[in-house]
């Protein structure tokens, strides 16, 4: 019998204390200067390096409100205080590229006179150029999530990069890979949706994106990753943002570590701390998961930085801590190699004081320092700290927009497109029809951008994005401004919170739609970000329900558009419409690419990465267990425990259809090191073009413990012409089938297992068990 250890502590000792080939290749040359130029610095100088400040501190705003780098103050805290980062945009406003050129410029001028060594200044860049204002904005990575499409992410993440090296950033805070797997999280939609392995794969594209392929050697068209928010963030016992997260010792080390596993791996520099506790601990008090599986497990020599000003919450909000000093004691002693403490300098004495007293050793210090210095090297900051905007001249193009309409095209999900009297399904519009355009979401861009969209609540992207079009501005350039009736009925209050309405105007849109042939309902939310965007009712609001429910009673058409960052219910709207589309939250170019796909120009091609639930208390998702879904009693004890959900992980329609066929396993037993060749063949059945993300799940049929009912093992994304036929062929490691067990080791079971794509399965067995030593596989 398997031997059980309740924590994650104990399930530590099973492992050695470090790996045998780091994620990271170290580069000698670098080590190199990394040593000689650490023996210069004295102990302020060191302690200077791990300390991030926020921009304003070394700013003002003149008498026009415009801010400007206060070189006089800058020069006096970099003198005394030897800081090694800056971050956030003036303000939390994106400046223009010109701006922001002049600005990093200044800093890097005097780091360099007065340190000698270049400041490093971060951003979240996390989806596009959000703080910049001529730069391009890509849908966020909820959608990219939904393309089921690697490229996607990559090239996205390029274009990032080179935007933001453009304006001599060289760092931002992104790609977030924390499971979004509740619903009622504010920051769903910030994320790859709720399944490891997508997110990994996903996680991990935007990484070489960012990157490139050689860690150590960062051009100046790349810039670094920072994989966030390490670990356990997305799923708050309460969904509300920062709170505690309760999650099994199993599921955080095969789940919800496997995505920044994956992102080091493919060479990471930086990770981000989640601001919250796991299991008890606060995240950036947890050595044992700081250093012994982010550091010590996996080699990995990158930069821990903290969230904003959490080392703080240690002692005000977490209360592990008497104060701000033992709070620094903790963390630094925990792993964290950089505070980024947006407020003031404090740190730096305490720190030193800290080491003076032995109560942080000296080669903690070293050790978080020499991380820092090393990411430097690896960006060349020391060579080129910045850049001239001159030589990107793709910045803000035409190449990059074109990137963010496929990937918002691609993203798009059709949920249901029922068949109208006439036997045609209501979508696609053809031209000639009057449509009335209503809900809140109509015309308004910062809907489509959603949070870090120039500002961080994204609030003010409408003064900064004028120049894109709204869902009802793309409607008018397809349809023609006389065939598109604009009444929305129901509007958000732009002064008041994001969940805030007008007084409802439904009659208004009801006798619109007389005139109207179909109505086109953009509902869902308005932009939020963080905190501020927790809710506590996740049905959709009640204005915006009452205003489909008397739209339904025209008899007229209706169609949903769906523009939302976390799947809000709908179930007793959703019978009401004829077609609804999910379009998430797709960045500037949504507009464009919803009334393509409307029009048929495009074709449908995303799938959901999340589940939508049907009710607030079947917040599943897609891998649960059978064991979760009782079922109904009969008698006594007459009850129902079964999950429902609106629609499915991986749901998707399409204007053609898909047969699926000929399902092949290479073997049907295999043991541990194999490597099954799965095929199946795919073909477009259907009268137009179309993409289809070809999915593998698997299951494990008996295990030692409750095995989950589905897991994603592969997935790829293909196109057909019509009656084309393709053979999508998937090589799995036998590996991937394995689970941590109770004991905390990783095991592959002999036993049976199936894998399934679309409605085609096959049985295989594996003929021996075989565990894991180390912590990972």
């Amino acid at each position: 019998m398997k031997k059980l250890l309740l924590s994650i502590s104990m399930l530590a000792l099973a492992y050695t204390a470090s790996a045998n080939v780091p994620v990271i290749k170290s580069d000698p040359k670098i080590e190199a200067q990394v040593e000689q130029t650490l023996k210069k610095l004295t102990l302020e100088e060191k302690v200077g390096q791990m300390m991030e400040l926020v921009t304003d501190l070394f700013g003002a705003n003149d008498k026009n409100g415009v801010f400007y780098i206060d070189e006089h103050k800058t020069d006096s805290i970099l003198s005394r205080y030897k800081i090694g980062s800056i971050l956030n945009a003036p303000n939390t406003c994106a400046p223009t590229a010109k701006q922001w050129e002049k600005y990093i410029s200044q800093i890097q001028k005097i780091s360099m006179k007065r340190i000698g060594v270049p400041c490093v200044f971060g951003l979240d860049q996390n989806h596009g150029s959000t703080y910049t204002q001529d730069g391009t904005l890509f849908p966020q990575n909820i959608n990219v999530a939904a393309t089921f499409n690697r490229e996607i992410a990559r090239r996205s993440a390029e274009a990032t990069a080179y935007e933001t090296r453009a304006v001599s950033v060289p760092w931002t805070y992104s790609p977030t890979v924390d499971l979004g797997r509740d619903a009622r999280w504010p920051r769903i939609w910030e994320n790859f949706g709720e399944d490891c392995y997508l997110s990994s794969e996903m996680g991990k594209a935007m990484v070489y994106g960012f990157q490139g392929e050689d860690p150590n050697n960062i051009d100046q068209y790349h810039i670094s990753a920072c994989m966030k928010h390490f670990m356990g963030y997305g799923v708050p016992w309460t969904g509300k943002d920062r709170t505690p997260a309760y999650i099994s010792p199993f599921d955080l080390r095969e789940k919800h570590f496997a995505p920044f596993l994956a992102g080091l791996k493919a060479g990471a520099l930086t990770v981000m701390v989640n601001s919250a506790s796991v299991n008890g601990m606060p995240m950036h008090a947890n050595k044992e998961i700081l250093t012994g599986w982010l550091k010590e497990q996996t080699g990995w020599d990158g930069v821990l930085v903290t969230d904003w000003a959490d080392v703080n919450n240690l002692y005000t909000r977490e209360m592990i801590a008497k104060d701000k000093k033992d709070a620094l004691r903790i963390a630094i002693n925990a792993g964290i190699d950089m505070i980024m403490e947006p407020y003031s300098c404090d740190a730096c004495g305490y720190l030193i004081e800290l080491v003076k007293e032995g109560k942080i050793p000296m080669s903690r210090i070293d050790d978080a320092c020499r991380r820092v210095l090393r990411m430097k090297y690896r960006l060349d900051l020391f060579k080129n700290p910045t850049q001239k905007l001159k030589n990107y001249p793709k910045f803000g193009g035409e190449e990059f927009a074109k990137l963010s309409l496929e990937g918002a095209t691609e993203s798009m999900v059709l949920l249901k497109n029922e068949k109208l009297q006439d036997g045609n399904p209501v979508l696609p519009l053809a031209k000639g029809k009057k449509i009335l355009l209503t809900g809140p979401n109509a015309n308004q861009m910062r809907c489509l951008d959603g949070g870090w969209s120039y500002t961080w609540q994204g609030h003010r992207t409408d003064e900064f994005a004028g120049k894109y079009n709204t869902i009802y501005e793309a409607f008018c350039n397809q349809y023609g401004k006389e065939n598109v009736i604009l009444n929305q009925g129901v509007t958000y209050s732009e002064k008041g919170k994001y969940w805030e309405e007008n007084e409802p105007q439904i009659q208004g849109a009801v006798d619109a739609a007389k005139d109207a042939d179909v109505i086109v309902a953009c509902i869902g939310e308005n932009s939020y970000t963080e905190t501020p965007g927790n809710l506590t009712d996740l049905w959709l609001s009640e204005n915006q329900r009452n205003l489909v429910k008397e739209l339904s009673k025209t008899g007229k058409p209706v169609i949903l558009v769906l523009n939302e960052g976390r799947p809000r219910l709908i179930a007793d709207i959703e019978p009401l419409a004829q077609g609804i589309i999910d379009i998430l939250i797709p960045g500037n170019m949504g507009g464009d690419a919803l009334v393509n796909l409307v029009s048929g120009k495009s074709n449908f091609s995303g799938k959901m990465p999340y589940t939508y639930p049907k009710e607030i208390n079947s917040l599943a998702n897609y891998d649960f267990k059978k064991s979760e879904e009782v079922g109904t009693m009969e008698g006594a004890y007459d009850y129902n425990a079964k999950i429902t959900q609106q629609w499915g992980f991986g749901h998707g329609l399409s204007y053609t259809s898909y047969k699926y066929s000929n399902l092949k396993v290479s073997q049907s037993d295999f043991c541990h090191g194999d490597i099954i060749k799965v095929s199946v063949d795919v073909k477009n059945t259907g009268k137009v073009a179309g993409k289809e993300s070809v999915l593998l799940f698997s299951s494990d049929l008996i295990a030692s413990m409750v095995p989950d009912g589905r897991r994603l093992r592969a997935f790829d994304k293909i196109e057909l012409q019509p009656g084309e036929t393709k053979t999508v062929t998937f090589n799995l490691n036998a590996d991937d089938l394995a689970f941590v067990g109770y004991d905390g080791k990783w095991v592959l079971e002999e036993g049976d297992f199936k894998l399934m794509i679309a409605d085609q399965s096959a049985d295989i067995h594996c003929d021996k068990t075989y565990q894991w030593q180390s912590a990972n596989r």
